[in-house]
């Protein structure tokens, strides 16, 4: 008999974030997270989502082995910002068995409409500016950094629970050694022709890390403010999330660009991390996961192009060619063999196009899916 049960404790939270390791077990794609950031991110008081939002997590037993877990979300965030009543699921890992995937499902829809929720959306962990999407394509490599994985076999768990496309992620891979030239070797003249304007590319200032994370949070929240899905970050979710990646951050990656000094667009590319997350046993740094991070960073080879925004007025100037040009040169330059750009709205022309002309293929799909409840 499955009974489905409220996480309640620091134990039951601690196999809610191991349940996983046991699922994934043998997968040779599957990557842990680190236990110690799952903690938080799960933990109110310890990570700033929970300022404005709140979540309730639910393990599925039989007998006392777990079969599956699941989050129920409210996003009062996205609400106000989307004037919805939309609930959302995530984390939502399960054996392939319909009747308990439909058990979770129904326990974190019951929960999200006692909040008033009319639709349930997911999955998302928890929100769209943390990892999200279904995996849908693309089961042949490990995820890339923060990027989401799963069983094949979710799709069809979900369909059974009556949930529907709402849209489609993609990934593109990026070689250095494929990539079309002719944005590269243009880059000067568009550089030149940004310059006469007055709009000018450099790096993030690590001597002045704060004062460059309030401009790019500016931009962020204005550049991608139109996209489905999209939720402003707060002050304190963007500076949380800046800290975590500040320990990972390639200044080579980080670029601005500013026009009169102001800043109007900005692309980050981040080491693929997952390369030495995916050796650490159970997300365990110590004892000896820590050493694997510190030793191997180095031999990390792919990045992932996680964010490039321009803001409104300053789009099909060439900033965007420029960023992907400057990224594309210096991760050549490193002996990186290329990256994954991720994740673009599958309606995103401008970004779809761009991409397309580089010579980057869609190499994994994620999708978003919803249900009326």
């Amino acid at each position: 008999m499955i009974q489905v049960r409220q996480v309640s404790s620091k134990k039951e939270l601690a196999s809610f974030i191991d349940f996983p390791h046991d699922l994934y077990k043998g997968d040779s794609n599957y990557v842990p997270e680190l236990h110690i950031a799952q903690s938080d991110l799960l933990t109110p008081g310890k990570h700033p989502f929970h300022d404005h939002s709140q979540l309730q997590l639910f393990l599925a037993y039989e007998g006392e082995k777990i079969k599956g877990r699941i989050a129920a979300v409210i996003n009062n965030n996205h609400n106000k910002f989307k004037n919805a009543k939309d609930g959302f699921f995530g984390f939502f890992d399960v054996v392939n068995d319909k009747v308990i995937a439909g058990q979770l499902l129904t326990k974190a829809e019951e929960w999200l409409k006692e909040k008033g929720a009319d639709k349930m959306v997911g999955p998302v962990n928890p929100s769209t500016n943390e990892p999200c999407g279904l995996l849908v394509d693309g089961y042949d490599s490990p995820p890339v950094a923060m990027m989401t994985y799963n069983k094949p076999y979710y799709l069809d768990l979900l369909t059974a629970a009556n949930f529907y496309k709402q849209t489609d992620l993609l990934a593109y891979d990026l070689p250095t050694s494929t990539v079309d030239k002719r944005t590269i070797q243009l880059k000067d003249a568009l550089l030149k022709r940004l310059g006469n304007n007055n709009i000018v590319i450099r790096k993030v200032n690590m001597k002045d890390f704060k004062t460059d994370v309030d401009k790019i949070l500016e931009v962020y929240n204005n550049a991608w403010a139109e996209n489905t899905g999209f939720v402003p970050m707060t002050e304190k979710e963007f500076r949380y999330l800046a800290k975590d990646l500040k320990l990972i951050l390639d200044k080579d990656f980080c670029l601005l660009a500013e026009h009169n000094g102001k800043v109007v667009g900005f692309a980050l590319a981040i080491p693929d991390i997952n390369q030495l997350l995916i050796k650490i046993k159970r997300g365990r740094l110590f004892p000896t996961g820590i050493f694997k991070l510190l030793l191997g960073r180095k031999k990390i080879n792919y990045v992932r192009v996680l964010a490039l925004g321009v803001v409104e007025g300053y789009r099909k100037m060439g900033i965007e060619a420029c960023f992907y040009a400057e990224i594309i040169e210096r991760a050549a330059a490193k002996k990186i063999k290329g990256g994954e750009a991720s994740w673009i709205l599958e309606n995103n022309e401008l970004m779809n196009n761009g991409l397309l002309k580089l010579n980057a293929k869609v190499y994994k799909r994620y999708r978003i899916l919803e249900k009326a409840i």
